[in-house]
């Protein structure tokens, strides 16, 4: 169980009281770009929190220093370097004796084009989805690019780039290189606007793209959608940017008619439970699983299959999405390994497995 300190004790501690205004201050420079406020709950809503739940809405850093208020990140680059050069990882000689099978269909994506009689959901690979509902287009952590960073894709994107129509909403959760690409950012259409946590917009709009920056808590609307921010258990770090620099998120997006979660890249943390109470009725949940060997050093930022599981759960969504696997070799376990865990999970746990899409990449699900 991780050790928890009280808020004013954590502030004092780290010298960090005063940034919590500067991050609001930041999200509010764009206001004429449709941001809405506040970052705290209503006041009615004050006695359903828990103390756990409290501390998602608490000051978490400003400007070029952010943070999780309720469990700040304790990995280091002594364990980065334990983990490459003196750990050994016992799933080594699986990786090496066969080839991950991950299932991949054609897609073309015409079809995204044109308005939609029915909504639809398209993996492009990776945290990658199209979601089309009506005649909006929004993309989640869309990454077309040939690798991220030093690790080569590993199957083509689902659909090609030059199928995103213009007018789209492309929403980003963090500027680790799996989830922000800048070729893709430069080879989609140059219309498409870009929402990102703080500290990211200049990134993008020193590509020639327009950027929406916001805060957790803070939303956006964008062609009758709306767009909310919301706190992830992660970091962020990138060439050109410092540790921490830029804020991290998951997104909930608001069709009218229908909400859809994209939990970004995260550890498990209280935040699901909370996301489950305040908005409800979630009908898709796109949860990270992959990603997640050794433990030790992978769980405060990774859910492992069983988490990702609990965290559907507490949401209280209707269908879930398993992504963060099959395309980017990051961590110890095979590309294929996330999948079959949480299929052997939902076995031994009774789950009802019906309610878990495990989409190939390329698929294209209508769920209604």
């Amino acid at each position: 169980m991780k050790p928890k300190i009280g808020r004013r004790k954590f502030l004092k501690r780290t010298g960090l009281a005063g940034l919590g205004a500067l991050g609001l201050a930041g999200g509010c420079a764009k206001m004429g770009l449709g941001i809405k406020g506040p970052t705290a709950p209503p006041p009615e809503a004050q006695g359903l929190l828990t103390r756990e739940a409290e501390s998602l809405y608490w000051p978490h850093g400003g400007p070029g220093r952010w943070f999780n208020p309720w469990w700040p990140n304790p990995g280091s680059r002594v364990n980065l370097y334990k983990w490459k050069f003196l750990y050994r990882n016992e799933f080594a000689e699986v990786k090496n004796a066969r080839t991950p099978v991950v299932p991949v269909v054609s897609n073309d994506g015409a079809y995204l084009a044109k308005p939609q009689n029915e909504p639809s959901i398209t993996s492009i690979g990776h945290c990658g989805f199209v979601i089309q509902d009506g005649e909006g287009v929004v993309l989640t952590d869309p990454h077309f690019g040939a690798g991220a960073f030093w690790h080569g894709r590993h199957q083509p994107p689902g659909v090609p780039a030059a199928s995103i129509p213009n007018g789209a909403a492309a929403l980003v959760s963090h500027n680790h290189y799996d989830h922000l690409d800048a070729w893709t950012i430069e080879n989609l259409p140059e219309d498409v606007t870009w929402f990102v946590p703080m500290g990211l917009g200049a990134f993008v709009e020193s590509l020639g793209r327009r950027a929406v920056e916001l805060d957790w808590w803070q939303r956006a609307e964008h062609r009758g959608a709306r767009l909310t921010c919301l706190p992830a258990q992660h970091w962020s770090n990138r060439f050109g940017m410092a540790r921490d620099s830029t804020l991290w998120c998951s997104w909930l997006i608001e069709t009218g008619a229908r909400r859809y979660f994209h939990g970004g890249d995260s550890g498990y943390f209280q935040g699901f439970r909370e996301f489950g109470r305040k908005f409800g009725a979630i009908d898709v949940a796109m949860i990270p699983i992959g990603a997640y060997e050794p433990r030790w050093m992978m769980r405060y930022s990774h859910m492992n299959p069983a988490e990702g599981l609990r965290a559907f759960r507490e949401l209280g969504a209707r269908w879930m999405i398993p992504m963060h696997w099959g395309t980017f070799d990051l961590t110890d376990e095979p590309l294929d390994h996330p999948p079959r865990v949480l299929k052997q999970h939902m076995a031994e746990t009774g789950a009802d497995a019906s309610r878990v899409k495990l989409m190939a990449v390329g698929e294209r699900w209508k769920f209604l």
